[in-house]
C-alpha cells in the first residue's frame, strides 16, 4: 500500500515507522533538517521497555512527484491541516482515502474540502508518542486504533485495518466512530490538557490527589456533552476510569500539548478542550471548567510569546 503521512512529528514518525514495515511510506514535512536526518538514519522508536526499534520510511519536503496515494494520513497540527493538504494535493486521487487520527474533533470538515465523504476516514488511537531527539521518539503508551468512514459502510476499510494490525498497530473498524472519537477526546481533554497546564507527565494526574480531582471534574463535564451529542451511553464512572487507566499505564508519558506549551509553541487546545466547549454551546450544556482550561492554556501561550520577545 502507498501511504503518505503529512507531518513528521512525534505521532507521524511513530506511525510512519511502524507502517513502513509492510508498506511504501513517505513522511512529508517542511523541516528539511528532520527529513535529511530521517533519510540518513531512519526513525528510532523507543518502547516502554527501553528498547529502540529502527524503521526506514522515506522523508520528503516536496511530494510533487510521488503520485497518488492509497492513503494520506494527516498528523500535522489541526491549524495547518488545510495548508498541508493544499500543498500536497498531488497525492490525492479519486480513490485516495484521507485519514485523520489527530487529537480533538471536527477535523473532517477540513478533509471534505479535498475528497468526498466516502473517502474521509476519521478515527482515534490510544498510542502516545513524544519526541526525544531528531528522528527519535518515545512510544509512551499503546492500545487500539479505531477507524471508520464519515459516511457509508466502514467495513470497506477492513483491508486498511488489517494492514495496520500486521504492522504492529492493532486496528479495527467501527460503525460508530464518532463515539470512539469522544472516548479518545475524554483522555485528551481531561488529562492531556491538564499536563499542559501543570507541566507534568500523565502519571502525575493519576498519582496526585488534586490533579486527579481536576481530571474527574473535566471528565464529568465532557461526558455530559458527549451524551448530549451521541444520544447517551457514556457513564461518568467508566469515563473517569478510562482516563485514569491511560494515565496510570503511561506514568512517564508526555503529551504533544504539554510539549507545545513547554517550548512556547501554539497548541491544539481549541480542537481538544475547545471542541468540548463549542459542542457544549451548540447543545446547551455548560462547560465552565473546560472554558477555564482553554483560557489558561491560551494565557500560557501568550506569556511564552511575550517572554520570548523580551
Amino acid at each position: 500500500m502507498k501511504i503518505s503521512i503529512l507531518g513528521a512529528g512525534a505521532m507521524g514518525m511513530l506511525f510512519g515507522g511502524y507502517l513502513s514495515e509492510h508498506n511504501d511510506v513517505w513522511l512529508i514535512d517542511i523541516d528539511q533538517n528532520r527529513i535529511d536526518y530521517i533519510n540518513a538514519n531512519g526513525v528510532a522508536v523507543r518502547e516502554s521497555t527501553g528498547e529502540d526499534k529502527f524503521f526506514r520510511p522515506v522523508g520528503m519536503t516536496n511530494a510533487a512527484n510521488l503520485g497518488e496515494m492509497d492513503v494520506v494520513l494527516v498528523f500535522v497540527k489541526s491549524m495547518f491541516t488545510v495548508d498541508a493538504l493544499k500543498t500536497n494535493k498531488g497525492l490525492i486521487g479519486p480513490n485516495t482515502y484521507l485519514m485523520t487520527l489527530q487529537n480533538g474533533a471536527g477535523h473532517e470538515s477540513k478533509l471534505l474540502q479535498f475528497v468526498d465523504a466516502d473517502h474521509v476516514i476519521i478515527g482515534s488511537t490510544q498510542h502516545n508518542s513524544s519526541i526525544i531527539g531528531n528522528g527519535h521518539v518515545h512510544h509512551g503508551g499503546s492500545g487500539r486504533t479505531q477507524i471508520g468512514l464519515l459516511s457509508g459502510d466502514s467495513s470497506k476499510l477492513e483491508s486498511i485495518a488489517q494492514n495496520f494490525t500486521a504492522c504492529g498497530l492493532a486496528c479495527s473498524t467501527s460503525a460508530d466512530v464518532k463515539r470512539q472519537i469522544w472516548t479518545k477526546l475524554f483522555t485528551n481533554t481531561a488529562a492531556s490538557s491538564l499536563t499542559a497546564v501543570l507541566q507534568v507527565p500523565l502519571g502525575f494526574i493519576h498519582e496526585d490527589a488534586n490533579a486527579h480531582k481536576m481530571m474527574e471534574t473535566l471528565a464529568r463535564e465532557a461526558a455530559a456533552v458527549a451524551n448530549a451529542d451521541c444520544g447517551g451511553g457514556f457513564k461518568e464512572a467508566e469515563v473517569i476510569e478510562g482516563v485514569d487507566t491511560v494515565c496510570r499505564n503511561a506514568p512517564n508519558g508526555y503529551t504533544s500539548i504539554y510539549a507545545d506549551v513547554k517550548k512556547g509553541a501554539r497548541s491544539e487546545v481549541d480542537t481538544i478542550s475547545g471542541s468540548v466547549v463549542e459542542t457544549g454551546k451548540r447543545l446547551g450544556i455548560p462547560t465552565p471548567y473546560h472554558e477555564m482550561v482553554v483560557a489558561l492554556i491560551h494565557a500560557m501561550e501568550n506569556r511564552n510569546r511575550t517572554q520570548g520577545k523580551s
